[in-house]
């Protein structure tokens, strides 16, 4: 995408989300993910009816008298996007794609963290992890985030969102607020989302298009799997490659419900023709 362009999408996106981020998500995202951490304060003299997991039994011993830890809220959380931009995200067959429902959910999400001076950082990822930016505060820093989701291509053929997800929990010690943004068409995730959800606060994000359940019935198309790029013809017309395409699709969703539940962590499914503005409210609202 041409630089000029490039920058008109983005004050584009920039106009449309941060005005949603200030006006609607600021209160919500701050009740829904604020205090959620506890960190460690300072030590003081056991008092009682204080918690005994709380001594510290290390300045106990020193000193002879019992001490506590004492914790506080975090006042600053890490907010992550883990974003799927795998060839399958470049679909869609209403007003909008997929990958442009994608930049702009994340746009708000970023300006919302932005706007309670939280961190927020971005991993793209495919088959591989195409780019990881480390979390940071900033208006300046967002927009370099909408840029990334709007001109980057995958190099990567497929999906592994395993591989991402252990990318992230080896990069990211710090406990954050995690976003993973995806159409979920892919398996064998579970182990490493079980790891990222004992560490981190964990939402997958499922975003996906109607016709990606069923196909319509309007004959024989030459068709391109949009992960391999592979063409081939498809008899729509077929009752039994409708069902076998619709029980495809089921059993990859039946295995993201399962996976996530459980791991304990969230989810929230946003199709291309809702409002996501009245979802990610209901979901905050829900949290």
């Amino acid at each position: 995408m041409e630089t000029t362009e490039l920058l008109k999408r983005v004050r584009r996106i920039e106009i449309k989300t941060k005005g949603l981020s200030r006006q609607i998500f600021s209160g919500e995202y701050h009740s829904a993910f604020k205090g959620r951490g506890m960190s460690f304060s300072e030590v003081r003299n056991y008092q009682y009816g204080d918690d005994v997991r709380n001594i510290d039994w290390n300045v106990t011993a020193r000193s002879g008298d019992p001490y506590v830890k004492v914790f506080e809220e975090e006042r600053e959380l890490t907010v992550m996007l883990l974003v799927d931009i795998s060839k399958s995200s470049f679909f869609g067959t209403t007003r909008q794609l997929k990958n442009e429902l994608i930049t702009e959910i994340c746009a708000v999400l970023a300006f919302s963290a932005a706007n309670n001076n939280d961190k927020v950082g971005l991993l793209l990822f495919s088959d591989r992890v195409e780019k990881f930016l480390p979390p940071k505060k900033g208006r300046g820093h967002v927009l370099r985030i909408i840029r990334e989701l709007l001109d980057t291509r995958p190099e990567g053929e497929g999906t592994d969102i395993g591989q991402a997800l252990t990318y992230f929990t080896n990069m990211v010690k710090k406990r954050s607020i995690c976003f993973l943004v995806s159409d979920f068409l892919a398996e064998g995730y579970e182990t490493p989302l079980n790891l990222a959800a004992r560490r981190h606060d964990l939402v997958g994000l499922h975003l996906f298009d109607p016709r990606e359940r069923e196909l319509p019935a309007v004959g024989l198309i030459h068709a391109r799997d949009a992960e391999t790029g592979r063409m081939q013809w498809v008899d729509t017309d077929s009752r039994r490659v409708r069902r076998k395409y619709t029980e495809w699709y089921d059993q990859h969703m039946a295995y993201f419900r399962d996976a996530f539940k459980k791991s304990g962590a969230d989810t929230l499914s946003v199709e291309t023709t809702e409002d996501y503005v009245k979802e990610l409210l209901r979901f905050f609202k829900s949290r």
